[in-house]
C-alpha cells in the first residue's frame, strides 16, 4: 500500500468512526424503543395467535407449543449466534448486536404480564395480522435507524451473504422462507399465510420508517441540445420544481446530449410527465422516488 493510499484509508476509518459515535444517546434509545415495541406486538398479535412470521421470534412461536418459554429460547439462540458472529463476521459486527439481542428477550418477558391483561376480544385474524406487522414494522425501522440489530437470524443471513455471495435480501427471503415453512408443522396452513402477511407489512413499515415518505420525485431527463432550452423553461415554470443542467454523452450513439435532473413535487409529478410527453413523445426520463433533498445551505425539502 502506498503513502498516499494509506491517509486515504485513514481519512475513510476516522469519518467512518465519527459516524458511528454521532448521536449515540439518540441512537440507543431508538433502539430501546424499538425493541420494546417489537416485544410488545410479539406477545399481544404473533404469540397469542400463533402467527409465525419470521426471524427467531418465529421459530420461538412453534417452540412455544412445546413448552419452551419464548424469551428463553431467543435469549439462548442470540447468545450463541453472537458468538458465532464473533469469530466468523468479526468483532464490530457482534459488538453492534450485543445490545439488542440481550434486551429484546427481556422485553418479551416483561411485557407478557402487560399483553395478558389486554382482550382483543373476537377481532379478526387479518385485523390482528395487520396491527402486528404495522407494529413490528416501526419496532423493526427504529431498530434499523439506530444502526443496530437484535442479532439472531440477522447473524445467519450475514453469514450467507459473506461465504455464498447473495445480496442480504435474497439471503434473508431464504432463511426466512424456511422459518415460515415451519409453522406449518405446528399449524394450520392458514396461519402460514398470515405469517406471510405479516413479514411483507413489516418489511414495509419497515422502509418507512427508515426512509420515511417520499414527497418528492427526481426526473432524470436525457434530450438532445435542440430541446434542452424547450425542457429546462418548462420545469422552471412550474412552482416548486428546480432543475440542474448536465452535459452527457450516449453511451452507444457517442452523441453530445443534455441530461436534467429535476427534484418535483409528488403533487406536480403527472404534470411534469404529461408536459415532457407533449414536448416529444419519444422522450427519455427516468423518475425515482426522493426521501430527501438538501441544498448547498443544507436547506431539507421532504
Amino acid at each position: 500500500m502506498g503513502l498516499l493510499e494509506y491517509f486515504r484509508k485513514k481519512k475513510v476509518d476516522s469519518i467512518i468512526e465519527t459516524v458511528k459515535k454521532k448521536n449515540l444517546g439518540k441512537r440507543y434509545f431508538m433502539l430501546i424503543l424499538g425493541c420494546l415495541i417489537v416485544a410488545f406486538a410479539f406477545n399481544l398479535f404473533f404469540l397469542r395467535y400463533n402467527i409465525v412470521c419470521f426471524g427467531i421470534s418465529g421459530l420461538s412461536i412453534v417452540i412455544d407449543k412445546y413448552g419452551i418459554n419464548p424469551a428463553v429460547f431467543i435469549m439462548t439462540a442470540n447468545i450463541i449466534l453472537l458468538i458465532i458472529a464473533l469469530f466468523i463476521l468479526g468483532f464490530d459486527s457482534a459488538k453492534n448486536q450485543l445490545v439488542g439481542a440481550l434486551i429484546y428477550p427481556v422485553f418479551i418477558e416483561i411485557t407478557k404480564f402487560i399483553t395478558d391483561k389486554i382482550d382483543l376480544g373476537n377481532t379478526e385474524m387479518v385485523v390482528i395480522a395487520l396491527l402486528g406487522g404495522v407494529f413490528a414494522g416501526v419496532g423493526y425501522g427504529l431498530i434499523y435507524k439506530s444502526n443496530f440489530s437484535t442479532g439472531g437470524t440477522d447473524v445467519i443471513i450475514e453469514i450467507i451473504c459473506k461465504y455464498l455471495k447473495l445480496s442480504m435480501g435474497t439471503a434473508g427471503l431464504i432463511v426466512n422462507s424456511i422459518i415460515i415453512a415451519f409453522g406449518k408443522i405446528a399449524f394450520s396452513w392458514s396461519t402460514v399465510l398470515y405469517g406471510i402477511l405479516v413479514s411483507y407489512l413489516i418489511s414495509m413499515f419497515t422502509d418507512k420508517v427508515l426512509l420515511g415518505i417520499s414527497r418528492c420525485k427526481a426526473f432524470y431527463i436525457v434530450v438532445n441540445k435542440e430541446l434542452e432550452f424547450e425542457v429546462k423553461e418548462y420545469l422552471l415554470s412550474i412552482d416548486g420544481v428546480g432543475t440542474t443542467v448536465i452535459d452527457a454523452e450516449g453511451g452507444y450513439s457517442e452523441k453530445n446530449q443534455t441530461l436534467l435532473l429535476a427534484v418535483v413535487p409528488t403533487r406536480s409529478y403527472f404534470v411534469v410527465k404529461d408536459g415532457l410527453r407533449e414536448i416529444d413523445k419519444n422522450i427519455f426520463f427516468l423518475v425515482c422516488d426522493s426521501y430527501e433533498v438538501s441544498n448547498k445551505e443544507g436547506d431539507l425539502w421532504y
